[in-house]
């Protein structure tokens, strides 16, 4: 079982940390757009595309970048208790909540596959079968939606990344859930 559990650490851990070190450059690509929007607005015609394109890039970078950041435990903790504690308290501390964040991004996840569900023109009540092409009776399929600005770009791109940046973070959590269980049982990780 400790063997699996490895595996599945190695594995995942190897992912994210790829991903996340290619999303790391996305802050110079958001400093690219906002630096041509300043320039755009400043001495040429405005941009339309900028400033909701820098909201788009920094949704990836954060939703992405976010289970990369839990691998390196760069989150925000509470030190005042937690850093006098011993390693296996510790650890149970962190399985308790890895579990009530596992929870939680299910919540998150449901919500991004409903939310891409109707941005790809579901109005019916069963998303994941919608998504994934299980059919159950007829679809009504409308329209693409578009955002309300200007520039009116597709939605969904955005909200399938969110789908993708939600399955690693939970990814993630289960791994350092893993990490928990072979830290209590006194196992090298």
């Amino acid at each position: 079982m400790q063997g699996l559990m490895r595996g599945y650490i190695r594995g995942v851990d190897a992912v994210n940390y790829r991903v996340g070190r290619v999303m790391m450059y996305g802050i110079f690509v958001l400093m690219g757009i906002l630096l041509w929007s300043s320039i755009s607005k400043t001495f040429f015609l405005p941009s339309l595309w900028t400033l909701e394109m820098a909201q788009f890039v920094m949704v990836g970078y954060y939703i992405l970048g976010g289970p990369y950041s839990l691998q390196l435990g760069s989150n925000v903790r509470m030190d005042l208790l937690y850093g006098s504690w011993s390693v296996r308290r510790k650890a149970w501390f962190d399985a308790i909540t890895v579990l009530l964040l596992i929870f939680y991004l299910c919540v998150l996840l449901y919500g991004a596959v409903s939310s891409t569900a109707y941005s790809l023109g579901h109005w019916k009540d069963a998303p994941f079968s919608y998504l994934f092409g299980v059919v159950i009776g007829t679809e009504d399929v409308g329209r693409l939606e578009q955002s309300s600005s200007a520039w009116r770009p597709y939605m969904w791109p955005i909200k399938a990344m969110m789908i993708v940046g939600f399955l690693l973070m939970i990814l993630q959590c289960l791994s350092e859930f893993f990490k928990d269980i072979l830290r209590l049982k006194g196992a090298e990780i």
